[in-house]
């Protein structure tokens, strides 16, 4: 990989407030609390008129993770959908990457993650309320969790109102799909609330 980014196993998401609420902005922090990047949701004028007008569920996105200096590293986008919705994911170079496929479960919020050879490389499956997540490979091995509760030393820096971890465990070493997995589990926050 040429960026480090994506080489941490634990990142900290935090919401950043969004006044008007038209767009997701999230800072992401590496298990030291030093800033590593961000996710931001990209919108044109017309798509925040259309927010005010029509159910977000149905509507397009656009999601972009950047590192500390702003350096595009992923995106992940969604066109018009009106049921169970496919979301792209992109490498920084605008190359296709993997896809994310919401699939219904009765309560549960469930999302499969393939690879851009469409092979499925992960499941992200929630609890009933969405705090949390877990992560389990293609042979239902879990490799990781998402979670919106945790102490520790960096539980006072995050303020805001919304915020979780990533956590994918040392033992995962695939480099092949590490980004197409931590891209949907950085941003499975914003796809949930995008989707309901």
């Amino acid at each position: 990989m040429n960026s480090n980014f994506f080489d941490l196993k634990t990142y900290f998401i935090d919401e950043k407030v969004n006044i008007f609420k038209f767009k997701n902005c999230y800072k992401v922090f590496n298990d030291k609390g030093n800033e590593v990047g961000s996710v931001n949701q990209k919108l044109t004028s017309g798509e925040k008129a259309i927010r005010l007008l029509l159910n977000k569920t149905m509507l397009p996105f656009h999601l972009e993770i950047n590192d500390a200096s702003g350096n595009l590293q992923a995106s992940i986008s969604r066109g018009w959908t009106f049921f169970m919705s496919t979301i792209r994911i992109d490498d920084a170079k605008g190359n296709t990457i993997g896809s994310i496929k919401q699939k219904f479960k009765l309560l549960k919020p469930t999302f499969k993650i393939y690879n851009k050879s469409e092979e499925l490389v992960a499941v992200i499956t929630g609890d009933m309320k969405a705090w949390n997540f877990q992560i389990n490979d293609a042979s239902d091995k879990e490799i990781g969790i998402i979670t919106k509760k945790w102490n520790g030393a960096l539980k006072e820096i995050f303020t805001t109102a919304d915020k979780y971890k990533v956590d994918l465990n040392a033992s995962f070493t695939d480099e092949f799909n590490k980004k197409v997995i931590l891209s949907s589990a950085i941003t499975i926050d914003m796809v949930w609330r995008e989707s309901r």
